[in-house]
């Protein structure tokens, strides 16, 4: 399996080339100057970094008509040539996999999805090949190559490794995913956690562009967070970072499944919500949708249970924000669709934990379909390639 043939290399990368590259990624088209102005590097170093990429393409320069001053030239501003390279993304949840096709700038042109027939490894990977040759196919509609594959998938992901170390929706296991993705795409893969990724494409398109220091939290299936810090998104020392999903708010709660008892996620996630309702009313509630009703429907103890969830995600916020000062805290993800029933609980339960000045964090909810997911893992793929010293031709 391979994509449109090329005779071309990544670029090698300095640190400097890398953060004019995503400068321009997230507020381009700059003039040279402005380039300088906002990376705090010097003219002679942005034309340093800016030649090669422009050698390469990745860089356009041109004039801006529409700008041209009244006197003297018109302005000249760098951009990045989105056409220049394709990249897949690929979101796996519990029931189906999402995959994007997204240009250099990460702008959505094809997306798919389809069903899981089974959460295994063995079933999971065909799924990604078949959808990756099928975008392939749409790629050579494009006319340039597939430069990259990026998976995003829940659960404790080492980037670094390329392994899944625990995936629990999928109940995986230390698979090498990269790995064996890799070998059946013949592409170069970046496995990333799913909201890691999703924070990257927020840093550079969404909610978290020109900020320094931002989180975004997610509520649905599980409770995530990815956290950017001075610029950069954090991973940690091992992989982890950022999980208030597994805070412990009472050690009497509900077991979590990582084996401790009232983390958030055993408070709030979908799954815990279904079976507090359950408990709660005594009914068979199958899915999100009905507990939903039920809650519209002013049932006090589903309603109860909604805002149990929306206190437990307030105080993890209010943790978060006292631990590292975040300027912007953005919550998303499929559980927004009842945050009218708990949104009150979040105001309440972080007002009250957020210590001091904490409290003048900006929190702010964010509604992304599963393709903003997949389009983050694009981003991821992106970051690789344009990180790589060195690249390796397909053949």
């Amino acid at each position: 399996m391979r994509s449109t043939p090329s005779h071309e290399a990544a670029p090698a990368m300095t640190p400097a080339a890398s953060l004019v590259f995503t400068t321009l990624l997230s507020h381009g088209p700059l003039t040279r100057a402005e380039v300088g102005r906002r990376t705090r590097l010097s003219p002679a170093a942005v034309t340093k970094a800016v030649r090669p990429l422009m050698e390469l393409g990745y860089l356009v320069e041109g004039v801006d008509e529409e700008a041209r001053p009244a006197v003297g030239r018109p302005a000249s501003l760098v951009w990045v040539d989105g056409g220049r390279a394709l990249f897949i993304g690929i979101k796996v949840t519990g029931d189906e996999i999402i995959a994007v096709l997204a240009d250099l700038c990460c702008r959505i042109r094809i997306s798919r999805h389809v069903p899981l027939t089974g959460r295994e490894p063995e079933a999971v990977l065909p799924a990604i090949a078949a959808l990756v040759q099928e975008l392939f196919t749409e790629a050579d509609g494009f006319g340039v190559r597939v430069r990259g594959l990026g998976i995003a998938i829940s659960g404790d992901v080492d980037r670094a490794d390329g392994v899944v170390r625990y995936s629990p929706f999928l109940e995986w296991r230390n698979v090498p995913l990269a790995e064996l993705a890799g070998t059946t795409t013949g592409l170069p893969v970046t496995v990333d956690n799913d909201v890691r990724a999703l924070t990257v494409a927020e840093h550079w398109f969404g909610a978290g562009v020109g900020l320094s220091d931002f989180a975004l939290v997610t509520v649905g299936a599980g409770i995530g967070c990815g956290l950017v810090v001075h610029g950069q998104v954090v991973s940690g020392a091992h992989g982890v970072a950022g999980e208030i999903g597994h805070l412990s708010l009472d050690p009497f709660g509900p077991l979590c499944h990582c084996g401790n008892r009232g983390c958030v996620e055993a408070i709030a996630a979908d799954p815990a919500i279904l079976r507090a309702v359950r408990a709660a009313t005594g009914k068979q509630v199958s899915d999100a949708a009905e507990a939903l009703d039920l809650a519209h429907g002013a049932d006090p103890g589903v309603r109860a249970v909604y805002a149990r969830a929306g206190e437990a995600i307030g105080k993890a916020i209010g943790s978060l924000v006292n631990i590292f000062g975040p300027e912007r805290v953005i919550i998303s993800g499929e559980g927004l669709a009842a945050y009218d029933l708990f949104a009150e609980g979040v105001q309440d339960a972080f007002a009250a934990s957020a210590f001091g000045t904490a409290s003048q964090c900006d929190v702010i909810t964010r509604p992304l379909p599963f393709e903003e997911w997949a389009r983050g893992a694009a981003a991821t793929a992106i970051q690789s390639f344009m990180a790589s010293d060195t690249y390796e031709e397909s053949r």
